[in-house]
């Protein structure tokens, strides 16, 4: 530049502004004149051009200054300040030199810098006011985009925001560097872009931080995003879509529509053909003979007989309408199934044991469950959510327990959110920061540091975590934290005093001397960006966490004590100061979960409660009771009609023939008989007991075992197994009853009424002699035949549920493998009891029955009637049974019917599959609480308002000659696409904070005595102190040659770590990375032994945000390890409970499919049939599948909840298909002749389908559907959102699948394809000799869907 443009627009400090305050600093005098070489003033000493050297570089050895000496040491201050936080990258620092030293010292400073106002110091001097700042628009930019991507470790932010005020473009920068500040510009600069009259633009070429031809000004990829290397994509996950469905949904979707029309066409074209064979066919056989039937008729004729086997003889072949008989015997030998005949004979004689001698039955089972009982000693509950939870092989489990030990455990965070009230008319609250509120806060803070617990008296300071080591200041992130004294918070500077703080946090340190961004203070910003906008304050109170329980006891004691203060706060904040305070302590939680198991143990006591008394008031039946006339409701009636006759004159008896006489008024009414006889409520709740105390052993076995119970357990196990056992009882209690019609003491004959006849022997005569009577046989007789009859449908389906339930257990999680050994326990031991404890008691019951003793008071004795009917009466079947005989079982046989069944369930199917695809992953925590629980408002605050998410923790990163694709700069890149990666703040590298802090150009950081340097200095008091790497060979430098290594690095590594962080050195380790590494011993060849890098995520709001950040944290973790040989895990607090969900879909799958698979084996193996087996199997697959797509539906998430309930879908669905499966594989044919055209073998299925459904399907329906949809319906009052949902909703889904299922499809499908079935010979071998006696006589076939001229049909 030549020596005519050198000028000056200012020299020298001339004083202070008069306005600005004790603490102003002084400002330059306006100069006008030439630059002045230092070694011709004589008032500057000859440091003053060294300095300037060092610090601007060599350009300034030799050349006048617009600078004094004075000038140059202030210079230099604020400059190693700045460069302290941006001296990582080359570029950023030298262009904020040039940019500072030329604007001080260059000696053509008068050309693009002019002073635009001056005014009078405190010493009457003139000083500088405002300025101009001509600087061009290349280098503005070029200034800013080599510093904007430079970040401060320290805070896991940018420097942008401690030194631009957050500045998002080059003017916003330079704006910041001008505004006149508290530490920044004394006084006001302006940037303009073009300069007037004389003057220039400052246009120096910009260092660029990507200047790989210069390795003095390139950065790293961390503070420099464009020299980062690209990242491979991430993995896509996207999945195939058709418009709007996915490729899944629109195959189902064609593939059902196109079978559908398929399969109706195919109906109606078969129909058609038929009716026209049918027509042709009556037309020949009217010119031939009257009498032959048309194939219409023959379809038409006694249905029961076309369900025979079809054994072809000449008889068979006959056409006419006579129902052409063979020998009945030689008709009637049955297909055997050995297994099944083994199976009757050893119940049998089960059933004789147990109904002969009770009382050993009960001494012996009951000492066995007292010896199980013992167990209970070693109960215990699990409820630690990590062991719950997370497989003890988790990754997440493991890496969990190194951080804990090594770092030790994740902080206990006391967190509050204040937010504006609404006022009236607003749909959402207001900006929260006022000057009356801010001053709330800081006096509640002020009580919270003063609270004592009781009874051991601690308070915050004796708990809290600090940084800065036992005499630092504990952590409170708060926005009063930017005031050093609360109490200074000013009325009227209290917004601009945020203002600053939140552009710049380290120049207003909390006590814990660590930098606190606003978003840790302040939630819900504006879209105008302005922090003052915000609509939410947050507080957190950082407590210290341990390993040692005395010390997590200490800290619970007195987050106690908080909680109990912010309850009250919460509720005098809306009248103090027109806010709402909602919060969370680090004992809250696990507090408002009990309360809430607590809240419903009365609701779920109910629910059994309810249970319990309609089992016990269903299982009574009329008939065992002896002769009756009258029911309860013809009583009642009767008593109504009668009763105005008690008013009447009474009238001899000789002189009238009024039929009442009969049933004379009488004041009360009469109760029939059969409520107190043959009421089986005590026998109900006998059977209830045993469900009890099957489940109580069980649970003493696994507790004998080591196996904790858990919550879940305690309310899911009991519904479990009284949905299971019910059915056991109502069938074994259906059966005995209907052994007791045929051959107990009121028993009827065969055929007579209306009968409820023995269904597995269709033969029947219509002759009423004595040969055809039945049968009276003793008590244990009948419950014996009962139980050899029933006793295997119950094996298969106990059998069925305990291998499904105990293949459960081979899933690692501990929530679903306790319980599953829990249920398999608990529903084997309940199948035990039942077999024999509860057949001994029906046994007893019988008797009472047949006695004529009154239920519950069996000392008291009711006489049956005397019968004066002409002959035994007959068999009556339940209402239930009746209208399944009459009406449901013949329309759901029917053909048209059948189709539209399968049409609607296969439809279902695709609903259910296509739903299943929007079901959900996670669990929100809200659903866990009461619904009035303050916890939920502090949730719903926290996914609104908080601004950052939780620090996941995954070498070098920070310096030029770093691996491009080191630990740190993969993590940056990574934080560049937050969309995937789910990073939302820069990493916080230990190792290149450490780097820096070595740097001898920073001489307020690592210091040794000059004399001795091992031993270190203490910055506050360095006297006669150096620089630790001062004089080093070689040289400190960025390609990090001249770094320590060995046994000096850990030396210089423990300092750091203990070295405080302050303003002039804001890299030393203290606050900062104090818990961030675990060192080995001194003297060990590897210092570091783990350390952790802190980042934060992007606000996590939902469940799928936090699933998918834990997804996204171990695939960056697991690219890491691969490209650099390190062992990285990624670690955050809440990844351990979100592990599950990284394999819940698979773990669902396993469970689900061992299950069925054991369903298969058994139902296959028991039932003598692999076709009717997998029939059940897929029944069951469809009702699990069908709950499952409601619950894609209903909004239930998919989590281990919601698993453990699916398996319990899968056991109530072998529950309802497996007594109607055996039943229909059991039922019995006869044999006779079918017509010439009609497929015998559907026949045969259909009548052994209707045999099943009168014979079971009202055990089924009464004692599974109906007594858990009156259980369910009182789950609908609870408090608890999760109970609700995943009982609730998931049970009554369950039980109306299960039930539309089992008694719905799994009919049709086995009267369509069921397997070839066997007789179970009921041991009543009277008939079989009946049937010898009467060969001749003429036998009736009960017509099952006969025409309906017949007068015999139902």
């Amino acid at each position: 530049m030549a020596d005519n443009e050198q000028r000056c627009a200012m020299r020298g400090l001339c004083g202070t502004d008069p306005d600005g305050g004790i603490f102003s600093p002084e400002l330059p005098c306006p100069y006008s004149g030439p630059p002045i070489r230092p070694e011709d003033d004589k008032d500057e000493d000859n440091t003053v051009r060294h300095t300037l050297v060092q610090l601007c570089g060599q350009r300034y050895a030799d050349i006048p200054l617009c600078c004094s000496g004075a000038q140059v040491e202030t210079l230099s201050a604020n400059l190693q300040r700045a460069s302290l936080m941006i001296a990582s990258c080359p570029a950023c620092i030298g262009n904020f030199k040039d940019f500072f030293c030329d604007f001080t010292c260059s000696p053509s400073q008068g050309s693009f810098v002019n002073v635009t106002s001056t005014l009078l110091s405190t010493d009457d001097k003139q000083i500088v006011a405002s300025i101009d700042y001509f600087v061009s628009e290349e280098f503005r930019t070029g200034f800013f985009d080599s510093c904007k991507g430079v970040q401060f470790a320290a805070t896991n932010g940018f420097v942008m925001d401690l030194l631009g005020g957050g500045a998002q473009s080059a003017n916003e920068f330079l704006a910041f560097l001008g505004k006149k500040q508290n530490m920044g510009s004394p006084f006001p600069i302006s940037f303009p872009s073009q300069a007037a009259g004389n003057l220039s633009i400052y246009q120096p070429e910009p260092r660029s931080c990507a200047d790989t031809s210069n390795l003095a000004n390139l950065c790293s990829c961390v503070d420099c995003p464009a020299v980062c290397p690209a990242l491979p994509p991430p993995p896509s996950h996207g999945r195939c879509h058709v418009g709007t469905l996915s490729c899944l949904s629109f195959v189902l979707i064609l593939g059902y529509s196109l079978g559908a029309a398929a399969f109706i066409s195919g109906f109606l074209l078969q129909r058609n053909l038929r009716r026209r064979r049918e027509r042709a066919y009556e037309r020949v056989a009217l010119s031939v003979d009257t009498h032959t039937t048309s194939p219409a008729s023959q379809h038409r004729a006694l249905v029961g007989a076309s369900s025979l086997a079809n054994y072809p003889t000449e008889d068979s072949q006959d056409t006419t309408n006579r129902a052409s008989l063979i020998d009945p015997l030689d008709a009637t030998q049955p297909r055997q199934n050995k297994l099944n005949t083994l199976l009757r004979r050893i119940f049998y004689r089960l059933g004789l044991f147990c109904a002969s001698h009770p009382w050993i039955v009960f001494a012996l089972v009951f000492a066995l469950i007292g010896l199980l009982n013992i167990g209970w000693k070693w109960f215990d509950v699990e409820r630690d959510p990590v062991r719950l939870w997370v497989a003890p092989d988790s990754e997440s489990r493991i890496q969990k327990e190194i951080f804990d030990q090594e770092f030790g455990p994740f902080f206990r965070a006391q967190q509050l959110f204040i937010t504006a009230n609404l006022a009236e008319g607003e749909t959402e609250p207001g900006p929260v920061l006022s000057y009356e509120r801010l001053r709330w806060l800081a006096r509640v803070e002020e009580d919270i540091e003063k609270l004592k617990s009781s009874p051991n008296n601690i308070t915050l300071a004796d708990v809290c975590f600090r940084p800065g080591g036992p005499r630092g200041a504990c952590v409170v992130q708060s926005v009063t934290a930017w005031w050093s004294n609360p109490d200074n918070i000013g009325r009227k500077d209290w917004a601009d005093h945020i203002r600053v703080c939140a552009a710049r946090p380290g120049d207003c340190l909390p006590k814990f001397q660590q930098p606190l961004s606003p978003q840790y203070v302040l939630g819900g910003r504006a879209e105008s960006g302005d922090w003052l906008e915000s609509k939410a304050l947050v507080v957190n109170y950082v407590v210290d966490n341990s390993l040692d329980t005395a010390k997590v006891a200490r800290a619970e004691e007195w987050e106690r004590t908080l909680r109990s203060y912010l309850t009250t706060a919460s509720e005098r904040a809306p009248r103090e100061a027109d806010i709402r305070l909602t919060f969370q302590t680090g004992v809250s939680l696990e507090e408002e979960l009990n309360k809430s198991t607590n809240t419903d143990i009365p609701i779920v006591v109910l629910s059994y409660v309810v249970m319990f008394l309609y089992i016990a008031l269903t299982l009574g039946d009329s008939s065992s009771a002896g002769p009756d006339d009258d029911n309860f409701a013809q009583s009642i009636s009767r008593w109504v009609v009668n009763f105005p006759r008690l008013f009447k004159k009474r009238q001899s008896i000789a002189l009238t023939d009024d039929p009442d006489l009969e049933h004379p008024p009488t004041w009360l009414p009469r109760l029939p008989r059969r409520i107190f006889v043959g009421s089986k409520f005590t026998l109900g709740l006998f059977g209830i007991g045993l469900v009890i105390l099957s489940v109580s052993a069980a649970t003493g076995f696994c507790s004998m075992l080591g196996i904790k119970s858990t919550l879940i357990i305690a309310e899911v196990i009991p519904f479990l197994v009284l949905a299971v056992g019910v059915d056991n009882i109502f069938i074994l209690v259906h059966e005995v009853d209907r052994q007791g019609q045929m051959h107990g003491p009121y028993a009827a004959t065969i055929g007579s009424g209306e009968a409820f006849s023995n269904l597995m022997s269709p033969t029947q005569t219509r002759d009423s002699d004595a040969d055809s009577a039945p049968q009276q046989l003793p008590v244990e007789e009948r419950v014996a035949r009962a139980v050899a009859r029933m006793g295997p449908s119950v094996l298969l389906s106990s059998l069925t549920e305990t291998l499904a339930f105990g293949l459960g257990a081979l899933v690692p999680m501990p929530a679903v493998r306790n319980f599953a050994l829990y249920a398999a326990g608990s529903v084997f031991i309940n199948a035990l009891l039942q077999i024999t404890v509860f057949i001994s008691a029906l046994a007893i019951d019988v008797r009472r029955t047949e006695a004529g003793r009154v239920d519950c008071f069996p000392c008291i004795r009711l006489p049956a009637k005397i019968a004066l009917t002409d002959g035994t009466p007959g068999l009556h079947a339940g209402r239930l049974a009746r209208f399944i005989r009459r009406h449901y079982a013949p329309f759901l046989l029917r053909q048209p019917v059948k189709i539209a069944v399968l049409l609607l369930f296969g439809g279902s199917f695709v609903l259910s599959v296509i739903s299943m695809q929007h079901i959900k992953l996670g669990l929100d925590e809200r659903l866990a609480l009461p619904r009035d629980s303050y916890l939920i408002e502090y949730f719903n605050d926290l996914h609104e308002y908080l601004e950052i998410g939780p620090p996941p923790t995954p070498i070098c990163g920070r310096f030029s000659t770093c691996d491009p694709y080191s630990l740190a700069n993969v993590l940056e890149g990574e934080r560049k696409r937050p969309s995937s990666s789910y990073i939302g703040t820069p990493t916080s590298s230990w190792i290149d904070d450490f780097f820096l802090w070595l740097n001898p150009e920073y001489d307020e950081c690592c210091l040794v005595k000059k004399n001795d340097p091992s031993q270190f200095c203490d910055p506050r008091r360095a006297f006669n102190c150096v620089p630790c790497l001062q004089g080093r060979t070689p040289a400190w430098n960025i390609t990090m040659d001249g770094l320590p290594d060995g046994e000096v690095f850990g030396r210089y590594l423990r300092q750091w770590l203990q070295s405080p962080t302050t303003e002039d050195c804001p890299v030393a380790g203290q606050a900062s990375y104090g818990s961030a590494l675990s060192l080995n011993d001194p003297g060990e060849e590897k210092p570091v032994k783990a350390s952790h890098f802190r980042t934060f995520t992007t606000p996590l709001r939902t469940q799928d945000d936090f699933i998918n950040a834990f997804a996204a944290a171990h695939r960056v973790a697991e690219e890491i390890s691969s490209s650099t040989n390190l062992d990285v895990f990624p670690y955050s607090y809440f990844f351990v409970f979100f592990d599950q969900y990284a394999h819940i879909i698979g773990l669902a799958q396993e469970v689900l499919g061992l299950g069925l698979a054991s369903v298969l084996f058994v139902t296959s193996l028991l039932l003598g049939s692999w076709r009717t087996g997998t029939i059940v199997t897929g029944v069951v697959a469809l009702t699990v599948t069908s709950v499952m797509g409601v619950m894609g539906v209903w909004g239930i998430m998919l989590n281990a909840i919601s698993v453990v309930n699916l398996v319990i879908a899968l056991g109530i669905a072998v529950e309802f298909c497996a007594h109607i499966a055996r039943a229909f594989m059991g039922a019995a044919t006869g044999t006779g002749s079918l017509p010439v055209d009609h497929p015998s073998g559907q026949r045969e299925r259909d009548e052994r389908m209707w045999v099943a459904m009168v014979d079971v399907g009202p055990s089924v329906l009464s004692g599974i559907t109906f007594t858990k949809l009156i259980g369910l319906s009182v789950l609908a009052l609870t408090r608890s959102k999760l109970l609700e949902i995943y009982h609730f909703r998931m049970w009554m889904t369950l039980i109306i699948s299960g039930a539309l299922h089992g008694l719905v499809l799994l009919p049709v499908v086995l009267s369509l394809a069921g397997g070839a079935g066997y007789t179970v010979e009921d041991a009543d071998e009277e008939w079989m000799a009946t049937a010898l006696r009467r060969r001749d006589h003429e036998y009736e076939y009960r017509p099952f869907m006969a025409d309906t001229e017949s007068v015999s049909s139902d």
